[in-house]
């Protein structure tokens, strides 16, 4: 069983930057693939960013382009999503996830466990 909470989200100006956490607890978190995902009101929850268990794996969203930075710490079991040039678009619930054994996937239904979610919510 894998517990997972995130953290630091909040109001920030369009071109801003904030650093998402993920803490998770639970034996062998180095065996699991962390995926960060997005809801925003009325839409269907996306895929954002992930890393496999091997840390090797870092896939992006297209919308990403290189504003995101997705990482993690085994040792402090974490995985974090920097997020860079924030857009009014980017305003959403972010949840991170966790895939046993994952190459990093893309889709939701592939991790077995979530996180409550964090908003992040970006003004223009």
């Amino acid at each position: 069983q894998v517990q997972l909470t995130e953290s630091g989200g909040g109001l920030v100006q369009a071109g801003g930057s904030l650093r998402l956490s993920c803490a998770a607890s639970g034996p062998n978190f180095w065996r699991y693939a962390m995926g960060w995902f997005r809801q925003a009101p009325g839409k269907e929850r996306e895929f954002v960013a992930a890393i496999s268990w091997t840390g090797v794996h870092k896939p992006y969203a297209d919308f990403v382009k290189g504003r995101f930075t997705i990482s993690r710490d085994n040792a402090q079991t974490t995985a974090d999503l920097e997020l860079n040039s924030l857009k009014p678009e980017d305003t959403a619930v972010y949840y991170c996830a966790a895939d046993h054994y994952g190459m990093g996937s893309g889709l939701s239904a592939d991790y077995e466990y979530w996180g409550q979610g964090t908003q992040v919510t970006v003004s223009s």
